[in-house]
């Protein structure tokens, strides 16, 4: 395998920062190999000052940015390809639409570039329509000028044009099967029982309809002793994580705030059930990540969720806080069954080696 020089584009950076595509990025290129140089330009504004300039065999590259939202992503994917323009690569991998939209700008200096597809971002509740419209604007941008295309979600690759889904590919999010926590001190700090609390993870952004887990877990006549715990935090302190954060204390519910390693395996190990209501999502992580500890889930039934096969009676119909309830009921009444799920597609070593047949196939 011919060794190769990739710079990657459209992350805040990693390890230890919230989010999908940071988490995509992370378990992606740990599991290229050794004699790959790959090079990822991260966001100071997200990054500790003293965080490590190397991560196994990556480069970290970490360059100026606001943590203003809609302008800290465009920022900063304008110096990194600045920078790609003037020190060549032999790939340049760009994750998401909103950073896609310099893909013609690299091309225009006859680049190799890789385009991973996470989701729509346009749809998300949190955008203005001046936001959208840039978004809209770098979808159009980064499919028409992209070299390759994955897309996480075959839903999605199926909506694009066929003259797009010519030069596209399917290859899924992964999850690394960590080791298993069985300290319970974590779970002490908030009074948590094991197996008898409800596990939600994610960025507290509006697609994920947190406010409508709350809703409907208060909702929900014999909890049996049962309690909800959401791990994660917002990027921006704005209204919504503000008022959530209220509705939360409000009823009782544990934030966690964003945990990763040792205690994010404390809660996924000891937990019930994981929920995800989520309106829009591209392929969650988070819900690999539970189906990788056995954890049965509730989930939306938007196509993202459904593209992992669990057994129907996981799925509610998206934005139906009664439904939602209702499997939040049925569930404590049975209590935890473990769930075995076929974890082979999303393994990220095989998703590695998917992933540097696309680059062979460019370069």
């Amino acid at each position: 395998m011919q060794s190769m020089k990739i710079a990657v584009i459209g992350t805040r950076g990693f390890p230890d920062v919230q989010g999908g595509v940071e988490k995509h990025c992370e378990g992606l290129y740990s599991s290229m190999p050794e004699d790959f140089s790959i090079t990822v330009f991260r966001r100071k504004a997200f990054i500790n000052k003293n965080a490590s300039k190397r991560y196994k065999q990556i480069r970290f590259i970490d360059l100026f940015s606001t943590k203003i939202k809609g302008f800290e992503s465009f920022f900063h994917s304008f110096l990194a390809t600045v920078y790609c323009i003037f020190y060549r690569q032999d790939i340049v991998h760009v994750h998401n639409i909103g950073p896609g939209i310099f893909i013609p700008l690299l091309k225009l200096f006859r680049h190799k570039v890789v385009l991973t597809y996470h989701s729509t971002n346009y749809e998300h509740k949190k955008w203005n329509w001046f936001g959208k419209l840039i978004l809209k604007i770098g979808e159009k941008f980064a499919l028409g000028g992209a070299d390759i295309i994955i897309f996480v979600n075959k839903a999605q690759l199926k909506k694009v044009s066929k003259k797009i889904q010519k030069k596209s590919c399917y290859i899924p999010n992964g999850v690394r099967l960590e080791g298993r926590s069985y300290q319970t001190v974590f779970l002490e700090k908030y009074n948590l029982v094991p197996k008898k609390y409800i596990l939600a993870v994610g960025r507290f952004v509006p697609e994920k309809n947190f406010d409508q887990l709350i809703r409907a877990f208060t909702a929900v006549q014999d909890k049996k002793g049962y309690r909800l715990v959401i791990a994660g935090d917002a990027d921006f302190a704005d209204s919504y994580s503000v008022e959530l954060k209220k509705m939360a204390q409000k009823n009782n519910v544990v934030l966690t705030g964003f945990i990763k390693g040792d205690e994010l395996q404390t809660v996924l190990n000891n937990a019930s059930v994981f929920v995800l209501p989520s309106s829009h999502e591209g392929l969650p992580i988070s819900l690999l990540e539970a189906m990788s500890y056995g954890l049965p889930a509730i989930v939306s039934d938007i196509p993202a969720n459904k593209e992992v096969n669990l057994p129907t009676d996981s799925y509610f119909r998206v934005n139906e806080e009664s439904e939602l309830t209702e499997k939040l009921q049925q569930h404590i009444l049975q209590g935890y069954q473990p769930v075995t799920y076929d974890m082979t597609p999303y393994d990220w070593d095989k998703i590695a080696e998917q992933t540097i047949e696309v680059y062979q196939s460019v370069k």
